[in-house]
């Protein structure tokens, strides 16, 4: 086997994890964000695995100056500061690095990558393959070596890339990698403030190389290049030398290459466990150490605990309970079923649970769980249930296969479940509630679902009932896994596990849930989250499941011929796409289509590749080629309804539930950190109605039966109207209170005309501006989004600033509350917390920033439809009305409404929504509403 060393660029790579998941972060339990340390390890081990090297090491840069920062002190220096987070992640990295048993290599004096090119080239004499890791581009120089390649990891989804000297002279337009510096002297550097010549770019420089070969000749014969060129040449000739040598790698830093230090050796399993804990590392950790590996073992050596996983009091000092259990113990769970005491108790018989529901009926709190066969809540059976009052006391009732048997059990319990006077605490009580109801059950009482607790008062992160359990009680609940096996409840079958087993898993996740309660309970009142819990989530689980329950019947007849409809469009589509490529190829295959639209039909000549080295052929570059390409169109076309068809049109009959005949998506209420309702199976919110053939599909959803018609209500313009209300803009305001276009009465404004006067180009202008300017919008992205000259739209904004300063103060507010509080709130008092709001990065903190804006507009909205459908489902179950809510989604509401209460259900629908959540300033909530047989006629 050939010998080869890997050598990684370990600033490269960590600064690459970091901003790969920055749009949805990895926090602990203890609020550590692990981009840069779960990416960087992810990466690792990936090439440990998969590239089997026989050597390894990583390379790091130290903050002692180098050459480059005494010959040019503006070396580097644009660069932001780096993220905090980011710099908290390098001990962590270099301590997981050791648990490899890898070497870290730096010397003061010298980047990184000069000690990589130093141990490459002395490898590569050697005998060894040489692989440098990194997607700088910079390293194309140390190719000059026939043995040493750069290795551009996997990211976002692409592959991984290999890059030889002849991949890099085609990526630069060179004849030689030696060139590469001389490009880069020619042309500079942004990241690094390498100034190069000014105005010579990447293409000038590959062409002034062409005719003389390297920089020195290039500035040589400065005085023969023509024109404006010339002169920029023969100015820039300092700034070209000193960039030259600034790009250039040394390749002889006093380091040595001894292949015993950097050969692969048996990892330090101890060290990586520790590292893996503490990090939370916990799916990613077994599948580098094996099932073995349980990322809440390690515990504080010496601490006395008691049954919550808490530090205690020697004896002969006390502390309250509720104290002891909000204070958590962090993610170290040392505690676990075998060595914390409790008392599980299986109800086997009809005295049991009997005695049992006369005991609990009497509680002001019981906390419940169900065991099925499935995830499915409805496709799957009850297998039993339990139930919890008392922490570390808790009782297993074991449902029978047989469904008749089954529903006498439950009507045993039934006394217990009609109580109103028990508050039913649960995790994710909403797949328990669905359980009970498919066996004609329900909990009377009010519900505290500790899931819900958890993401109001930290909204961003997971929350599995084991994460939860770690973080809060330090203790660490009986695995699923351990009963039925790897694959889990979705695969694995409850009936085939002992009772006993069952008993002491099941009842522990009642007593759990029970004490995650009481551990979570005082936070509510501690983050001031208590109202949007109370009154807005909570009370939602009894909603979604009625509208889980109900699902909604699909025309499968209609879906089949559409689907036919589709597959000849999309075909003539494509066959239009050959015919004006002048040849066949696979038109699903971005690689095969960029290199038609781009090497062969010569679209655009500044035509941009991605990471993997191919062009990129997104919905957004195409668009930008569609108005003088005819082509383009009939791609973006063949894209549209072949996804159509495969994503909606054929996947939703195969999602008809066989005990219904009706389709029943399932809502996640505890995702979007905004507040919003998102649902899969089908994914409702995702369904396209931009296009007339995505709105087609809405042909699909049709009422039960004849008796019936769908109704859809629709908020109106609501996040506008939020903001106006919240920021109290009187322009704005006075708009919608008036009734008002806004988008018109916003490019009257912003024109100085009338409305009357306002033409549909200028709507269009000012819509853009509305809904652009709260995501951080700037004239850039306004020119880009809509075509126009950055001149142009600068004017639009700064005039929208003028007319609309309450806008510009409401943003600015916001981001100074963000940075003195740490968090922004809806109304309701949801809460984001915004813990990168005063970064020193400004990358970074653009993000927060950005989201202190728009997270009160979101939020607010989100709340205000949520306590909609709360308010509309208790009226309709006090007038019993046979219409039923099936479907949310956005600001929209959707209704199998009964014919013969038509005209009382619009009415009440109207009321509640327009009546959920008042807004300040007077500003109104208007909501619109239509009925038809299917929903595409009711919206």
């Amino acid at each position: 086997m050939s010998k080869k060393l890997f050598l990684l660029d370990a600033m490269a790579l960590i600064y690459r994890a970091y901003y790969a998941l920055i749009r949805s972060p990895r926090i602990t339990t203890k609020g550590k964000n692990t981009n840069a340390q779960f990416g960087f390890t992810n990466t690792l081990f990936d090439l440990i695995n998969k590239e089997k090297p026989t050597h390894l090491a990583v390379c790091f840069d130290t903050h002692a100056p180098t050459e480059r920062h005494i010959d040019f002190t503006d070396y580097k220096a644009n660069r932001q500061e780096a993220p905090e987070d980011l710099l908290a992640s390098i001990p962590d990295i270099q301590r997981i690095i050791r648990g490899f048993n890898i070497p870290c290599v730096e010397l003061d004096g010298y980047e990184a990558d000069d000690v990589i090119g130093t141990l490459a080239w002395q490898a590569a004499d050697a005998g060894y393959e040489v692989y440098m890791v990194t997607p700088d581009k910079d390293y194309g120089q140390l190719l000059i070596h026939p043995n040493v390649f750069i290795y551009k990891p996997p990211y976002m989804g692409s592959k991984e890339e290999i890059l030889d000297a002849q991949k890099v002279c085609e990526k630069w337009d060179i004849a030689r990698v030696e060139q590469v510096v001389d490009i880069l002297g020619l042309m500079g550097d942004a990241v690094d403030n390498i100034p190069g010549i000014p105005g010579v770019g990447e293409k000038t420089a590959a062409k002034l190389l062409k005719e003389f070969d390297n920089l020195e000749n290039v500035l040589a014969n400065a005085d023969s290049i023509k024109g404006a060129l010339g002169e920029k040449v023969r100015n820039g000739r300092e700034s070209a030398i000193i960039s030259k040598k600034l790009a250039t790698i040394i390749t002889n830093v006093p380091v040595q290459f001894h292949e015993e230090d950097y050969m692969l050796k048996a990892w330090n399993n101890q060290e990586l466990i520790d590292s893996f804990t503490e990090l939370e590392f916990k799916t990613l950790g077994k599948r580098i150490l094996g099932d073995s590996f349980n990322a809440f073992q390690t515990a504080p050596a010496g601490v006395q605990t008691d049954l919550f996983g808490n530090a205690v009091e020697p004896k002969g000092t006390a502390k309250d309970e509720e104290s002891l259990v909000a204070a958590g113990s962090g993610f170290n769970a040392d505690k676990n079923i075998n060595n914390t005491p409790h008392a599980y108790h299986l109800l086997d018989t009809a005295e049991k649970i009997q005695a049992f529901v006369n005991k609990a009926i009497e509680q002001t709190e019981v906390c419940f769980d169900t065991e099925t066969t499935g995830l499915d809540a409805n496709e799957a059976e009850l297998v039993g249930m339990s139930f919890s009052y008392t922490p570390a006391e808790a009782y297993y009732i074991p449902c029978p296969a047989n469904r008749e048997e089954t529903l006498a059990v439950l009507q045993l319990v039934k006394p217990l479940f009609d109580a109103p006077s028990i508050t039913w605490i649960g995790q994710n009580l909403k797949f328990d509630l669905l359980m009970l109801k498919w066996y004609n059950m329900e909990l009377k009482g009010n519900l505290y679902d500790t899931m819900l607790a958890h993401y109001v008062v930290e909204p961003e992160g997971r929350r599995s009932m084991d994460l939860l359990s770690a973080q809060y009680l330090g203790y660490e609940p009986v695995h699923i896994e351990e009963l039925i096996g790897k694959k889990g409840k979705q695969q694995g079958n409850m009936r085939d596990v002992p009772v006993e087993k069952i008993t002491d898993y099941a009842a522990e996740d009642a007593d759990i849930t029970l004490q995650l309660k009481h551990a979570l309970h005082p936070q509510l009142k501690s983050k001031e989250v208590e109202r949007v819990f109370y009154e807005v989530e909570n009370p939602l689980v009894k909603v979604l499941t009625a509208m889980e329950f109900e699902g909604v019947k699909v025309d499968t007849d209609f879906l089949k011929e559409y689907s036919k409809q589709l597959e000849i469009e999309a075909k003539q589509f494509e066959e239009n796409v050959y015919t004006a490529a002048g040849v066949r190829f696979n038109l699903s295959s971005p690689r095969q289509l960029g290199e038609v639209l781009f090497d062969k039909l010569k679209l655009d000549p500044k035509a941009k590749k991605t990471k993997t080295g191919q062009y990129a052929t997104g919905e957004d570059v195409l668009l930008k080629l569609a108005a003088n390409n005819p082509i383009v169109d009939d791609i973006l076309g063949y894209r549209e309804l072949t996804k159509l068809k495969s994503t909606y049109v054929d996947a939703l009959p195969e999602m008809i539930n066989s005990k219904t005949g009706r389709v029943h998506t399932s809502y996640a209420q505890a995702v979007a950190v905004t507040g919003r309702l998102s649902s899969n199976n089908p994914n409702l919110q995702n369904i396209p109605i931009r296009t007339d053939r995505g709105r087609e599909i809405r042909k699909a959803f049709i009422p039960r039966d004849s008796d019936h018609t769908l109704i859809s209500a629709d908020y109106s313009q609501i996040e506008l109207r939020v903001i106006a209300a919240i920021s109290g803009d009187p322009n704005m305001c006075e708009a919608f209170k008036q009734g008002r276009d806004i988008h018109t009465a916003t490019a009257a404004k912003v024109y100085g005309i009338a409305d009357e006067e306002v033409t549909k180009e200028q709507r269009y202008k000012a819509k853009s501006v509305n809904f652009g300017i709260i995501y951080g919008q700037g004239a850039f992205g306004l020119a880009d989004n809509l075509g126009i000259s950055r001149t142009e739209a600068k004017e639009i904004i700064d005039n929208y600033k003028k007319e609309f300063s309450g806008i510009t103060r409401y943003m600015d507010d916001m981001i100074n509350f963000a940075k003195e509080h740490g968090y922004v709130q809806t109304l309701m008092g949801r809460k984001r917390w915004l813990r990168d709001i005063n970064s020193s990065n400004f990358t970074v903190r653009g993000f927060a920033e950005r989201n202190a804006i728009n997270s009160p507009i979101q939020g607010t909205a989100a709340d205000m439809v949520k306590m909609a459908m709360i308010r509309i489902q208790a009226v309709m179950e006090k007038e019993k009305l046979r219409s039923r809510m099936i479907l949310q989604v956005h600001d929209e509401l959707v209704f199998d409404a009964h014919k013969d209460e038509l005209d009382m259900l619009k009415p009440l629908i109207l009321e509640n929504m327009q009546q959920a959540l008042l807004l300040p300033n007077e500003v109104p909530v208007v909501a619109e509403l239509g009925s038809g047989f299917n929903w595409l006629e009711a919206h």
